[in-house]
């Protein structure tokens, strides 16, 4: 009898797709439950086994494990993030101050800053800025700003005389003239210099006094402009101020003489008519003694010569004469009484003039 075969081997088992090494590992690393539960199912060994489920279980349970204090710290932080005001975003420079500065400058410091500059007239006109330095800023204001775009000034301003109105778009309030008639010059000049005149010019009342180089004491009789005009513009306007001595009371009107000019009386005309014959008989005298046909002659001729009125004998030299009184020839001079020298001159009719 033949002894019994052996049984053939049995055939190795069918590995699954879901048994495959690569599989499982990327599924312990992405989903650990999936990934331990499919490696158990596998063919691995029993070690393998255990190592790749406590590896994927720490994996798995790391988030899980963190300082809880700092969780909630980490919680709240969201929450004051999302309180904030929408507009929060990065705060853009403050736009520099720029009221009273002159156009030009404010325009390239603006501009330095990193806006963009517009500017127009802040009174009630529209006049263009074309010369900028000779504008100067009374208001400023930031444009509304669109997405996207460069942030942008605009500038109110006035001429660099004129003072800023209250508001933009208002008249601009220019000074008037204050009274400064019976005020000392240097008291005047200092009311006077905050308009800004280009000139305070001190004038002497009286047309023949000359005012000295120290004037500050003298009085102020007559103004110009007068109290109460518009200077609409001081830069270009001088003010001229009219003065009397400190003691001295003020003439009615501008220009008048502190000393008149003597008026020749009827009794200054007789005075010379005297004078006049004197001289004449005196010629007269003379003559005769050297014949008495020139004695006449003489006379006529000393006639002549009296008409100097009060000389005592004719020529280019009057001797004493009376200030304001008539005289010819035109030219001649003379003396006065107080030994103050005399020509004989016009206008008009000559007289005798200093």
């Amino acid at each position: 009898m033949y002894p019994p075969q052996p049984y053939p081997p049995m055939p190795a088992p069918v590995r699954r797709w879901w048994q495959h090494p690569a599989l499982i590992i990327a599924l312990l690393v992405v989903i650990p439950p999936a990934g331990i539960a499919l490696a158990w199912t596998s063919r691995w060994g029993q070690t393998k086994k255990v190592v790749a489920t406590v590896l994927a279980g720490l994996w798995f349970l790391t988030p899980f494990l963190g300082d809880p204090p700092k969780k909630a710290e980490a919680d709240s932080k969201p929450a004051a993030v999302a309180s904030a005001p929408p507009s929060a975003s990065p705060a853009r420079a403050e736009p520099p101050a720029l009221v009273g500065r002159n156009l030009k400058e404010a325009k390239a410091m603006a501009l330095a800053a990193g806006f963009g500059v517009l500017s127009h007239d802040a009174s009630e006109g529209n006049a263009a800025q074309v010369a900028e330095d000779t504008w100067k800023v009374c208001f400023q204001s930031v444009l509304t700003e669109k997405a996207g775009a460069i942030p942008t000034l605009d500038f109110g301003v006035v001429r660099t005389d004129a003072p800023c109105p209250a508001k933009d778009g208002d008249p601009i309030p220019y000074p008037k003239m204050p009274k400064v008639v019976g005020l000392a010059f240097a008291k005047a000049s200092e009311t006077l210099r905050p308009i800004g005149f280009q000139k305070i010019e001190p004038q002497s009342a009286y047309t023949d006094v000359t005012l000295p180089t120290a004037v500050d004491d003298w009085v102020v009789c007559f103004q110009e402009p007068e109290e109460g005009k518009e200077i609409s513009a001081p830069g270009t306007t001088s003010a001229a101020l009219k003065l009397a001595s400190p003691g001295t009371p003020c003439p009615s009107a501008p220009n008048t003489r502190l000393h008149p000019e003597p008026v020749p009386t009827h009794e200054d005309d007789d005075s010379g008519s005297t004078a006049s014959g004197g001289s004449s008989s005196g010629g007269s005298s003379s003559a005769g003694s050297s014949s008495g046909g020139s004695a006449s002659g003489g006379s006529s001729s000393s006639g002549g010569s009296s008409s100097s009125g009060g000389s005592d004998s004719g020529g280019g030299g009057a001797g004493t004469v009376t200030p304001g009184a008539f005289c010819s020839p035109a030219g001649a001079t003379g003396v006065s009484k107080k030994g103050v020298s005399y020509t004989c001159k016009g206008p008009g009719q000559p007289r005798w003039r200093q």
